[in-house]
Formats: structure tokens, sequence, C-alpha cells
């Protein structure tokens, strides 16, 4: 009788190719339920567009210095102007295209947004699993040091701190808005990571001999993930909307084209009233940008209760 020799790992194989199945067949179910909502496909239709707009901000700079968002100057503009074929959506009072600022924002949007939205998400997830997992202790002294924290209101707190150590890089205001974001998260977290330690593959897990690290990354955190990026679309929204406020109000990265600082340009010139091609681009582009996340966000919720789901097909 023939032998079969088994190679080594290719148990592993055969157990991993049903998963593998498996995983992209849900995929595939919740992409079509993604596309079935109206709101998400809206939401990723303005995300694109935007996405679009970050790329070809290094466009015009490369076509003639003058469209420089922060140094290039028309010489032949003295005030601002309003739109010509020269500049679409006119200059600002320098004689700088405001197209190439926009664009240049819509990169800057981007970068703050999604850098501050990740940091944010991933120091809540790390320390609601944490708090959730690991017993009486922990759970209280972090939880309560995420209260302190989320009692704090986060604009007043980053303008406090700009006034102490005036203006403020970029990557600075970044980090502070993550830095006051995560408590939100590392609650849901938390009680998602409670619930999760009680089922019976957790405690299968210990009988394993697996230790708490394998248990939290390996079998509690890929249950939270999707959760966690749900959360991450509501935070780009609040990081894009308090990087504006702050450069607005004059604490931004003075060496930074942003939307916000934008604004606070025309509002500091006296053009506020009237030169509306100034005014109104960076505007509705902050709307714009904000409600693409909250719409993509509210899609992707749907995704993930099918309780929701339900009720908006009965509706």
């Amino acid at each position: 009788m023939e032998k079969v020799v088994q190679m080594p790992g290719s148990q592993s194989n055969l157990n991993s190719s049903p998963a593998k199945a498996d995983q992209w067949a849900r995929l595939r179910e919740n992409w079509r339920i993604f596309r079935k909502n109206l709101l998400g496909r809206i939401g990723l239709t303005l995300l694109a567009m935007f996405f679009l707009m970050a790329l070809f901000s290094y466009v015009p700079p490369m076509i003639d210095p003058m469209y420089n968002p922060m140094t290039g100057v028309d010489p032949n503009v003295v005030f601002a102007q309003g739109p010509s074929l020269t500049h679409p959506l006119g200059t600002d009072f320098m004689g700088r295209d405001i197209l190439s600022q926009l664009l240049a924002g819509a990169r800057v949007a981007f970068m703050v947004g999604i850098s501050a939205a990740f940091m944010s998400v991933f120091l809540g997830v790390s320390i609601g699993m944490v708090a959730g997992y690991m017993g009486r202790f922990a759970d209280t002294f972090l939880m309560r040091a995420a209260d302190m924290i989320m009692v704090m209101p986060t604009l007043l707190v980053v303008l406090m701190l700009s006034s102490l150590f005036g203006q403020l890089n970029i990557w600075t205001i970044v980090l502070m808005i993550a830095l006051f974001r995560w408590p939100g998260v590392s609650r849901v977290i938390r009680a998602q990571t409670l619930s999760l330690k009680q089922r019976p593959f957790i405690d299968a897990a210990k009988v394993a001999g697996a230790g708490h690290l394998r248990i939290i990354f390996r079998h509690i955190m890929p249950n939270v993930l999707p959760l966690a990026f749900l959360y991450m679309t509501f935070r780009v929204t609040s990081a894009i909307v308090i990087e504006a406020a702050l450069a607005f109000l004059g604490f931004g990265d003075p060496g930074t084209v942003s939307w916000g600082m934008m604004l606070q340009w025309v509002w500091k010139t006296g053009h506020m009233f009237q030169a509306p091609w100034w005014l109104l681009p960076p505007g509705i582009c902050i709307s714009l940008i904000t409600l693409s996340f909250y719409m993509l966000g509210r899609a992707m919720e749907e995704i993930l209760d099918p309780r929701l789901r339900e009720e908006t097909a009965a509706g």
C-alpha cells in the first residue's frame, strides 16, 4: 500500500484556504451592501474628488513657479483679482493663485485628517483592549485617565497651548489632536473587549496555552478593528475642522497652505465681503470633505450593524 507523505505546512494551508475564502466572501458581501447605500456612494465620490485634488496639487508649480501656492506671485496682478483664464478661481491680495492654494489645501486636509485620526484610533483601540482585558486595576486607571481627557475641550486646550508656545508646526497640531481625541474610541473598544472576553473561543485559547498578548492581538483585535475603522471616519472630520479653526484663528502653521489658512488670509486682509471667489472655495471644500467622511461613516455603520440595515430596508 502506497504511503502518503504530507508536506510540512500542508495542513495549515488546507485550514487557511477556507478561512481566506470566507474572508473574501464577507468582503464581497460588505461591498455589495455599501454599493446599495446612497450616502456611501455620494461620500465615496466626493472623497475621490478631493483625493484627485490632492494628487493634482503637485502639477501647477511644475507648470510655472507663478502657481506655487505659497511663494508664487503673478507680476501682472497687484490686488486680489477675480477669476480669469490665467487664474480660474482668481488670486489673493498678493497675486497668488487661489486654485493652487485650494489644491494644496486638499493635500493638507488629507494629511492632517487621516494622520490625526489614525493616531487617535490606534491609541484608543490599544488602551481600550488593555482596559477591557487586563482586569479591574488597569481598567479603572486607564478609564479615569480617559475621562479626564474627554471632559477637556480640545480646541480650547490647543488654543491655550498655542498661545504659550507660539505658532505650531502642522505635525505638532496633528499630534495634539490625536492625544485629545482617543478617549471616546477607547470606551467603545473597552465595552466590545469586555463582551468578547466572555466568549468561548477566548476560553479555548486560554486552555490551549495562549498568552495575554496573543489573545489580545490574535483573537480580540480582529473583532474590534471594523468598529475602529468606523470611528476613524468620524475622527477624520473632527481633525480637519480643528485644524481649520486653529489656522483661521491664527494659530496654524504659517509655512503650510491649508483651507483654514486661506480663510485666515481673506479675513485678515479685509476681503471677507469683497472677494467671494477667495472666501467661498475653501469654506465649501471644508464642508464637503467633512460631509464625505461623515457619509462614509454612516454607510459603514449600516454594514456593521445588521439591525440598522433591516430598519433602513423596512423604511
